[in-house]
């Protein structure tokens, strides 16, 4: 039989994750920690970070807690010439931070509006772009993933119009991005979660109830149930794999 092109050993690799302090960004650090990367751990809540720092060094595994505010384009710019340095060249970055939105769309405020476009889809577009810009000088390879949500492919309009339109974004910039950076061998993918498990979304229920009664399988999906499908993306598993928008969602949503 021959080789299966299998491995979950990241092993050399340097990885930024944005939003690490709570939630699917801090379940991501940890899970690319566990399989050997060296992990910059970003957000703007420094005690978090440092706390997630401390479990993953105690878990065996390397991070360092970085604060950044990702709606500080001047931040985005710097951060990574600062991990570089502090861990070396990143080659795997994920977009994870962001914010929800509660507000009908004609309620926003214009603060409101620009704070969610610029958490959502404007810091990532301008990371993404700071992190290939150094790996096609140097002809490396590196891989991004990009959190968008099930969201950005339907909307019930019951409050959160903008936050669905910068998820579809966010999908759409997925796939014009790896089609303009993969003769660079740069791999562009995005997960489109369901509701999960996190701080976020308790605040989401704290407002709206339990939700998971409306479900097929009636329950809230787990931070550690997306732990294969980060793998997958990050790993030689996918390097044929890109402009590619996973859903998972656990069959919450209609298709």
């Amino acid at each position: 039989m021959s080789t299966v092109n299998f491995s979950i050993d990241l092993s050399g690799h340097t990885a930024i994750v944005t939003g690490a302090s709570s939630g699917l960004g801090q379940r991501f650090a940890k899970v690319l920690a566990a399989c050997g990367a060296k992990v910059a751990c970003t957000a703007r809540r420094r005690d978090k970070l440092e706390q997630v720092v401390a479990e993953i060094t105690a878990e065996g595994g390397q991070a360092q807690a970085f604060t950044l505010d990702v709606r500080d384009a001047e931040q985005l710019k710097n951060i990574i010439p600062t991990v570089t340095a502090a861990l070396g060249q990143p080659n795997i970055l994920i977009n994870n931070a962001g914010i929800p939105d509660g507000q009908r769309a004609i309620k926003m405020s214009t603060e409101f509006i620009d704070n969610l476009l610029d958490s959502n889809l404007r810091s990532a577009y301008i990371l993404s772009n700071e992190f290939a810009r150094p790996l096609i000088e140097a002809k490396m390879p590196g891989k991004i993933v990009n959190i968008s949500s099930v969201m950005a492919f339907q909307y019930d309009g019951n409050g959160a119009a903008l936050y669905s339109i910068t998820k579809a974004a966010l999908a759409r910039m997925t796939e014009a991005l790896a089609v303009e950076w993969s003769r660079f061998f740069i791999n562009v993918n995005a997960i489109a979660p369901g509701a999960f498990s996190t701080e976020m979304l308790d605040g989401m229920l704290d407002r709206m109830g339990d939700i998971s009664q409306h479900f097929p399988r009636k329950r809230i999906c787990q931070t550690e149930q997306m732990d294969s499908t980060l793998l997958y993306l990050v790993s030689p598993s996918s390097d044929a794999v890109t402009g590619t928008v996973i859903k998972v969602d656990d069959g919450q949503s209609p298709r």
